[in-house]
């Protein structure tokens, strides 16, 4: 499963490049469009084989859930870092404006940080209902009891998620 986990992260990241690539470094907007939109089968087929692993008779490890958690994270993020890497390319590769970074102090930065903890929050949702799914789709509780550690764990990530955000509201940092 990690090295399926693994070439799915690098296949996000070649068809990444090669939509951004086709849309600016070839000028080829519709391909380019076509391939970022391929994106999401990236996922599809890493939580397909998950699926088929633990119905084909597998006793699930923490690499299940780690499948669940790479989909999880990568619908809720995957969204704002194609946007980042998209304004990157089309700074450095078609002469456009350099992308704003994110902001620094005060205000607008805590407003940032609870963006961040709203998809958090968000790819811990999917990511604990892929595993309750993923569970009841196996059907058979003692070949997939290693996956109830997701739940605190996710629970874990949203709460030092929330701490960071709240930190930046309490405490924000201050321009020198």
């Amino acid at each position: 499963m990690v090295s399926l986990i693994v070439a799915g992260e690098i296949g996000f990241w070649v068809v990444l490049t090669a939509g951004l690539l086709a849309r600016y470094g070839l000028r080829l907007r519709r391909t380019g469009a076509v391939l970022l939109a391929l994106l999401p089968v990236v996922d599809l087929v890493i939580l397909g084989a998950t699926v088929a692993d633990l119905r084909g008779g597998a006793t699930a490890d923490w690499t299940h859930g780690l499948a669940a958690s790479y989909v999880g994270f990568s619908l809720a993020y995957g969204h704002r870092l194609v946007r980042w890497a998209d304004g990157h390319a089309a700074h450095r590769l078609a002469g456009g404006p350099k992308p704003a970074g994110m902001p620094e102090y005060g205000a607008p930065r805590a407003r940032y940080e609870w963006g961040v903890f709203a998809l958090t929050l968000l790819a811990s949702a999917v990511t604990v209902a892929l595993v309750a799914a993923v569970q009841w789709l196996v059907g058979d509780s003692a070949r997939t009891a290693a996956l109830d550690s997701w739940y605190p764990r996710m629970g874990l990530v949203v709460g030092i998620n929330l701490l960071i955000a709240a930190s930046y509201t309490v405490f924000p940092k201050r321009e020198k």
